[in-house]
């Protein structure tokens, strides 16, 4: 694992595995999830509304900041499990927010408790790096490069405006040129 930037999809795995039994484990797992699974920055994931989150299609409307461009996603089968899981939790706190992700104050999540609980998970998940929310944002482009994703999609999936942040993710990948002269 190149330590100072990204993590594997092994790591995310042992992440995901290290909230089992934690005591917010639906909200931190669909966190951690949509995190990673949608290249998601921590204040879009914090910011992330109700509304953006539609089960029943099977979406996730992704609103990006940073002058970012926003886009739908398809949820996959685990997401929309994990998805249900936290919202039946949801549900029981009657918050008063349309945000998605809330605390046990019922209050949105802030970016100071998602660095904080993401950080703890990474040292329960034994990894040897200090884990923080924008790694899971590097790991989804890693690994969609990994699995020979074009580049341009690549960039549009994490709404990229400019190309050049998003070479990183295919420039080191050596399996994107493993088709090349069969």
């Amino acid at each position: 694992m190149d330590q100072s930037t990204h993590l594997r999809v092994a790591d995310v795995d042992k992440l995901l595995a290290a909230v089992k039994g934690a005591r917010h484990e639906a909200r931190d797992r669909c966190l951690l999830l949509l995190l990673f699974r949608h290249g998601l920055r921590v204040s879009e994931a914090c910011g992330l509304r109700l509304s953006q989150v539609a089960v029943a299609e099977g979406v996730l409307h992704v609103a990006r900041l940073k002058h970012g461009l926003s886009t739908t996603h398809p949820l996959r089968g685990d997401e929309i499990h994990a998805i249900e899981a936290w919202l039946a939790v949801r549900a029981t706190l009657h918050p008063e927010t349309e945000a998605f992700f809330v605390s046990e104050r019922r209050r949105p999540l802030s970016r100071k408790t998602a660095w904080c609980l993401i950080r703890a998970y990474g040292r329960q998940a034994g990894l040897a790096v200090a884990v923080h929310p924008h790694m899971l944002r590097h790991a989804c482009g890693y690994a969609l490069a990994d699995q020979g994703a074009d580049i341009r999609l690549i960039q549009d999936y994490l709404g990229h405006r400019n190309i050049q942040h998003t070479i990183k993710y295919a420039a080191t990948n050596s399996v994107s040129f493993a088709k090349l002269w069969s």
